[in-house]
């Protein structure tokens, strides 16, 4: 589950995952931020959008997830 940060591209949507990572040192917990290129072949998605994404087969040289379902849209 992620943020659709960038809708610009055709077809693809580009995806905000963040994730709490315990610092090995100091046992602080930080934020992470993974971008994921994912296949939306009905253009749906938003900037702004809560999604679900899955892995599938890769479809191009970055893209090898697909939006599955829009959880929230953009207020």
């Amino acid at each position: 589950m992620g943020v659709v940060s960038s809708d610009k591209m055709d077809k693809t949507i580009s995806v905000k995952v963040e994730k709490l990572v315990r610092h090995p040192v100091y046992g602080k917990y930080v934020k992470r931020v993974t971008v994921y290129k994912a296949h939306d072949e009905e253009k749906k998605a938003r900037v702004g959008d809560k999604v679900e994404i899955t892995e599938t087969r890769p479809i191009s040289k970055t893209k090898r997830w697909r939006l599955v379902r829009i959880l929230g849209e953009a207020a």
